[in-house]
């Protein structure tokens, strides 16, 4: 049986474990957003300039695998 003062260290290197954790995923997804957000400004910036090409056999082929 576990006692009163391993309880309470258990639950305390729980929560600690777990804050860590939050604190990792949060970093990870600004990370993440950060990223997607560089690639969204490249597109934006591409497509002001008139320099963004669609390459029209990738999306026809992924037009025609949806509709099968």
């Amino acid at each position: 049986m576990i006692s009163q003062v391993n309880g309470s260290a258990v639950r305390s290197a729980y929560i600690s474990n777990s804050g860590e954790q939050k604190a990792q995923k949060r970093e990870s997804m600004n990370v993440l957003e950060q990223g997607d957000m560089s690639k969204v400004e490249k597109i934006k910036e591409s497509l002001a300039s008139g320099e963004y090409k669609v390459d029209l056999q990738a999306l026809s082929e992924k037009i025609a695998d949806e509709l099968l």
